[in-house]
């Protein structure tokens, strides 16, 4: 483990090192910059040389997944926040509420009436990121951005949620930054201060167009089979 955890180190060193040139070379930067390592997939023991080496913000995918490894990590690590960053069933939401300590992929009316429900049955106001299906693509989830601003007041005004920011995935094999940009000037325009943008192939990028959190995996775990 000792091993293990000074390699995990090291890896997330060099993409903090990476993560900090990016806030000094593009402008005025962020206050601050979160990394979320992106876990999903991978087995508590690969996990948990990252826990050791400090790392305490993670991304998964799906809430059966989060149920079988975080609980007893949780238990040996303190300060853990976990993330679910995958697609939300409505009926998922109530373990959601229990397991996660923010949701980032609220998309839809229904879901944030669910989501309260919860929240308000369990005692927890958990954050939540609105997710923007940036590209328009239709084998993604998240709203068409010209729904974006409006549904953030819904969220808000009417469903009484916590919105903390904005979240997207840019089209494959595009340059993804105009589809980083445009949701910067979607999160100005709603008034939400965090943005959840940009992965191992393109971080960098999204700091340049001011991310808040980028969602590392593969530039920290590895490949995924």
């Amino acid at each position: 483990m000792e091993q293990a955890a000074s390699d995990a180190r090291h890896l997330l060193d060099d993409i903090g090192a990476r993560m900090a040139r990016a806030q000094r070379r593009f402008g005025p930067p962020p206050a601050a910059v979160e990394l979320v390592a992106v876990s999903k997939t991978f087995t508590a023991n690969e996990i948990e040389p990252f826990l050791a080496a400090g790392q305490r913000v993670f991304g998964e995918n799906r809430v059966q997944e989060a149920k079988d490894k975080w609980p007893a990590l949780r238990a040996s690590y303190p300060g853990v926040q976990v993330h679910l960053i995958g697609p939300l069933q409505t009926n998922k939401a109530r373990e959601a509420v229990s397991l996660f300590d923010c949701i980032q992929t609220l998309d839809r009316d229904k879901l944030a009436v669910v989501l309260k429900t919860e929240m308000a049955r369990a005692g927890r106001m958990l954050p939540c990121f609105v997710q923007v299906n940036i590209g328009g693509e239709a084998q993604k989830s998240g709203l068409v951005p010209a729904e974006a601003v409006d549904f953030v007041a819904r969220c808000r005004q009417v469903h009484g949620l916590e919105i903390v920011g904005l979240m997207c995935i840019p089209p494959d094999g595009q340059p993804p930054g105009p589809y980083f940009a445009h949701l910067a000037v979607l999160g100005q325009a709603a008034g939400v201060s965090g943005l959840s943008m940009g992965m191992s192939a393109d971080f960098e990028t999204a700091i340049a167009m001011g991310a808040t959190q980028v969602r590392v995996g593969s530039a920290l775990f590895g490949s995924r089979g």
